[in-house]
């Protein structure tokens, strides 16, 4: 299997094998797959006897990509703000989306997947300077996210969104392999943003927000069931559209409830607290900082 990262890192060995091995990678056909996958039937489901318990709230580090393609990572704090935590590294150029994900459900991230301009997708682990293609053709896709699993089992899911509004489910393994696409909705070219990272109702199961173009925001309550993987959206508020940039990073202030991070055009930094009541799933907006429009995006 290939392995590539779609940047090149500051340690010149990955570097240049990188670069060389990324431009074998080519995007054919119209529908994204996943390279050398297992089958969906290989995972467990949330209705066998197997099903893992619910999972650790998840707690990421915050991590923004500047306009000289600069990474620079922040730490949470206990007072729900961001410190760096002195990883950095230079070059990450050609992707259009990255996404952190915890495969083995104790809260911390086990490795990114990063999508490039081509399609390709890259997943690698946090002690690796590389990490190897399970994907190609994903240039289809507008939006990619994951709002940790949403399957049944343990690893991350990933949902991604294409041109017509279709959204697909592709169920991901402790490997970083993802199984091959199902379809699971459609019409959601009504949304701009996407956000989610953990349970945000109470009863183990991850969830996730959507605004549509109006500003309005909506949580989709996770099933644990990969046929049907979230249910009927209820309504959270309106408004949205005073922000460029929704994420979670799952629990920001370590109160143990997944929280929301919303930069505003002005480029301030806002959290919104978790309060594991469905019917009103965050508390009012607190500030964190300004500056954030430095970064072209956040992962």
């Amino acid at each position: 299997m290939a392995k590539t990262t779609g940047r090149h890192h500051t340690r010149t060995a990955a570097r240049a094998a990188a670069a060389a091995l990324t431009a074998a990678l080519v995007a054919t056909g119209t529908s994204a797959v996943a390279a050398d996958a297992p089958q969906p039937s290989l995972r467990a489901r949330a209705d066998q006897p197997a099903a893992a318990a619910a999972a650790a709230t998840p707690r990421f580090n915050l991590c923004g990509i500047d306009s000289n393609l600069f990474r620079v990572c922040f730490e949470s704090t206990r007072e729900g703000g961001f410190v760096p935590d002195n990883s950095e590294e230079r070059g990450w150029s050609g992707i259009r989306a990255v996404v952190k994900v915890d495969h083995t459900g104790d809260g911390r991230p086990d490795g990114i997947y990063t999508f490039g301009n081509s399609g390709s997708v890259n997943y690698r682990p946090p002690s690796e300077l590389w990490g190897d293609d399970v994907g190609y053709g994903w240039d289809i896709y507008n939006m990619t996210f994951s709002p940790g699993n949403i399957g049944g089992d343990v690893p991350s899911d990933i949902l991604a969104r294409d041109s017509k509004g279709d959204l697909y489910l592709y169920l991901g393994y402790e490997s970083g392999k993802l199984a091959k696409r199902t379809k699971v909705g459609y019409g959601w070219d009504i949304y701009t943003a996407f956000a989610g990272n953990g349970d945000l109702d109470g009863d183990g199961k991850n969830d996730f927000v959507a605004r549509d173009k109006s500003g309005v925001l909506w949580l989709y309550k996770g099933t644990g069931d990969a046929d049907a993987p979230y249910a009927k959206r209820t309504k959270i508020g309106s408004g949205w559209n005073t922000y460029d940039w929704l994420i979670s990073t799952g629990d920001v202030n370590r109160d143990g409830r997944s929280d929301l991070l919303a930069r505003d055009k002005s480029g301030v930094l806002w959290r919104y607290e978790g309060t594991g009541d469905a019917a009103a799933p965050y508390k009012p907006k607190a500030k964190i900082s300004g500056g954030w429009n430095i970064y072209s995006f956040l992962y």
